[in-house]
């Protein structure tokens, strides 16, 4: 009997030492599980409430006007020109037109300049419903070859663009094969304007993801022809159409920058634009535009921001009032 009532006992310390809410860890653990641990829980009152809406719209409404306003002093001038650049015997049939090398491809339109613009006025080719955020799209190209060329033999990526008649393509993929090789010329009156063409690719890309000594080789030569061509002379790092073109756009609707005129226009100005539409963008029915855009201390135009900021600082100051007429009516 004594026997039996000792071994009883050492059960029960057993149980007792082994219980996990016994331990330290494992209290706090189950006081995390259950909420139990010591938390900051404020109790907003009214007044509180009805200051903090107020302060977020007096902050936000000034940002959110000004920013607009930055964003409406910006000239734009958008021209599409994709459809009227076909001739009428092709408006049935634009891929046979655009696919045909024996046509001219020459256009003219002509573009009003209705206020003010200063220098420099950008020059930017808009395209519309064109996936370059696609995954196979984005993947098909090799960075470690445009950085070193021909040296580089990880170009696995690259297909079905990565060899052409059992030669290495450079640069490889078909971002590359894609390159937009529209072009522009703009006469006022009787004299062209100066566009200048450098530095319109990020500083970062020119030094640091192309090479200075890695050249175009075997670029465009096979059966099926892409886009734009590259001058084999010139290396991968001065050639900023190819720079910006492959830094591939996040949305089917997206702007690239060409160049800049760097002398102002006034109003009134008539703008005669001699074109060349070479890039298909009719087989998958896209959209091609001609951008002449200013800028302000903000960028572009885009009045996105600065409605965002409006409707968000407007909101809270009625719900700030809401707030306000609820709690005179129902005071405690």
């Amino acid at each position: 009997m004594a026997g039996s009532s000792m071994e009883l006992g050492r059960a029960r310390s057993l149980v007792v030492r082994t219980n996990p809410t016994d331990s330290p860890s494992s209290t706090a653990l189950n006081k995390f599980k259950q909420q139990n641990l010591p938390a900051c829980k404020p109790v907003l009152k009214p007044s509180c409430v009805i200051t903090s809406f107020l302060v977020v719209g007096f902050i936000f409404l000034p940002i959110g006007l000004t920013t607009l306003c930055a964003s409406r002093t910006v000239v734009e001038i958008v021209d599409r020109y994709d459809s009227g650049c076909v001739p009428g015997a092709f408006r049935s049939n634009k891929v046979s037109f655009i696919k045909d090398t024996s046509l001219p491809k020459n256009c003219s339109r002509i573009l009003k300049v209705r206020k003010h613009m200063k220098a420099p006025i950008y020059i930017y080719y808009q395209l519309d419903n064109y996936y370059q955020n696609h995954r196979r799209y984005v993947k098909s190209r090799s960075d470690q070859q445009l950085l070193h060329g021909l040296k580089s033999n990880k170009t696995s990526s690259c297909d079905p663009e990565e060899f052409n008649n059992g030669l290495p393509v450079v640069p490889c993929g078909l971002i590359a094969w894609s390159l937009f090789n529209d072009t522009y010329t703009f006469i006022r009156g009787t004299k062209e304007l100066r566009i200048n063409r450098t530095n319109i690719a990020w500083e970062s890309d020119r030094d640091s993801k192309f090479g200075k000594h890695v050249y175009p080789h075997n670029f465009q030569n096979g059966t099926l022809i892409g886009g734009g061509k590259l001058d084999p002379h010139i290396p991968l790092s001065d050639q900023e159409d190819l720079i910006v073109w492959m830094r591939t756009a996040a949305l089917p609707s997206f702007r690239k920058l060409y160049g800049r005129i760097e002398e102002d226009l006034e109003a009134d100005d008539v703008i005669v634009v001699h074109l060349m539409n070479n890039y298909n963008t009719y087989s998958f029915g896209g959209k091609k535009k001609l951008v002449l855009s200013t800028s302000s201390w903000l960028g572009g135009r885009n009045d996105f921001l600065g409605v965002a900021y409006i409707f968000v600082g407007g909101s809270s100051i009625i719900l700030s009032i809401v707030f306000l007429l609820l709690h005179m009516k129902n005071s405690r």
